[in-house]
């Protein structure tokens, strides 16, 4: 085990960016519920599935944009420029939409499904930059744990003001999230100092997505392809919760209080996970027990679900997998970033964690769509197998995701009479 003694400057710059996300995801709560209420008002619940599909042709775009910033100006400046940007088309939405332009609840629901991830990635890379491992294994739990305070109170305010102050008036209190967002940002830079590139990677001289590192590297393409199959998983355990909540509570109120309840129980068995079982977890545990034991757990509780497919195990397996995702599934995740470059953490992580994360979930959900048009109904027990499928090529995946990490933190013991 390594002791760790953390400076005060890291600790400050930790519960800086740690604050940051907690206004940011206040924020993304009024954006995501009243986004999604503004687009169903304007076009209607059935096509939605549309809106979602632009969700990553407007990601790529603006990953492009921000790895073609960083090129220019640096992280910092980047992740600053994004809140103004994020701010500015808030403002152009409201005004839009006040003005009764349709298209401007579509352009807010599609540009409020990616703003969130960019900037959330930004802030991960920071934290991947300044930490060393050790160090990373018993803060990013408290780190997220300190940021699930946003969307609690928020969810909060959004249930109690929506009807007061107008749904559009919720946009406006988004924008006003963002500046202390960006204040708390540019102090945890200021205090821990700007992670900058090595010299072949200055300025984007690898492109500025350096996509090239994919082939380099053998972590990333794993990473790559664990975030896109636990994608799967919840989709597949979303639809199967939802399709038994729909069958179960018929009528909208008593759903509605169900579904509340579920998430209140869910962000509060993720918050014990991330100040109390994630820190313990990665200090004691290789990472490679970890990201085993993750999709193990998930496959155990698609087995049960597919035996006793009714609400309750419903429940239990989708809180399951929200609860380690927003938890220990992350954070051990960030841990593999750390020894890797500059580029790795800053672009390639965009295109893993943000774009794949969100295509992924896109596809999957798209393709079951497609699925239930072409055959008229897919039963609910094919969503829990497509989960469990899932959970068993996840499980597949940490062993090679793994196997760079065990090297580089357990490195062979020379031979006594050393080299031949």
């Amino acid at each position: 085990m390594t002791e760790t003694n953390f400076s005060r400057k890291t600790l400050l710059a930790m519960a800086a960016i740690s604050f940051a996300a907690t206004f940011l995801v206040f924020g993304y709560e009024f954006i995501r519920s009243a986004s999604a209420s503004l687009f169903i008002q304007a076009f209607g619940s059935a096509r939605l599935p549309y809106a979602m599909t632009g969700v990553p042709v407007v990601l790529a775009v603006l990953i492009y944009g921000y790895a073609r910033l960083l090129s220019r100006v640096g992280a910092k400046r980047a992740l600053l420029a994004s809140y103004a940007v994020t701010a500015l088309l808030f403002l152009l939405c409201y005004a839009e939409i006040k003005a009764g332009r349709a298209w401007a609840t579509a352009l807010l629901y599609i540009f409020g499904q990616a703003y969130i991830v960019v900037i959330v990635e930004q802030y991960w890379a920071f934290i991947d930059s300044t930490l060393q491992p050790a160090e990373a294994k018993l803060l990013n739990g408290p780190i997220i744990g300190g940021a699930s305070i946003g969307p609690i109170v928020g969810g909060y305010l959004v249930h109690r003001l929506a009807e007061s102050i107008g749904t559009e008036q919720l946009i406006l209190l988004a924008v006003a999230a963002l500046v202390p967002a960006a204040v708390l940002s540019a102090l945890s830079y200021a205090t821990a100092g700007e992670p900058q590139p090595s010299r072949e990677e200055w300025g984007g001289l690898q492109g500025h997505l350096h996509l090239k590192l994919f082939g380099r590297s053998r972590t990333l393409p794993c990473l790559m392809a664990v975030v896109a199959v636990a994608q799967v998983v919840s989709t597949a355990l979303s639809l199967r919760f939802y399709g038994l909540a729909e069958a179960t509570l018929p009528t909208v109120d008593a759903r509605t209080a169900y579904l509340g309840g579920f998430w209140s129980a869910t962000n509060m068995v993720a918050s014990g996970l991330q100040f109390l079982v994630t820190p313990a977890a990665l200090r004691w545990l290789p990472l490679r027990a970890i990201h085993l034991t993750i999709p193990a757990i998930h496959l155990a509780s698609c087995a049960v679900l597919l035996w006793v497919p009714t609400l309750p195990m419903a429940s239990v397996s989708f809180a399951l997998f929200k609860s380690f995702d927003y938890s220990i599934f992350r954070a051990a995740r960030e841990v593999l970033y750390i020894p890797l470059s500059y580029d790795a953490r800053y672009r390639a992580k965009q295109v893993i964690d943000a774009f794949t994360y969100r295509f992924s979930m896109g596809a999957t959900g798209g393709t079951l769509s497609l699925a239930t048009a072409a055959l008229g109904t897919v039963p609910g027990t094919a969503y829990t197998a497509l989960a469990w499928i899932g959970a068993l090529a996840w499980a597949g995946l940490a062993l090679p995701l793994t196997r760079e990490e065990s090297k580089m933190y357990n490195p062979p013991v020379p031979s006594p009479s050393g080299p031949a």
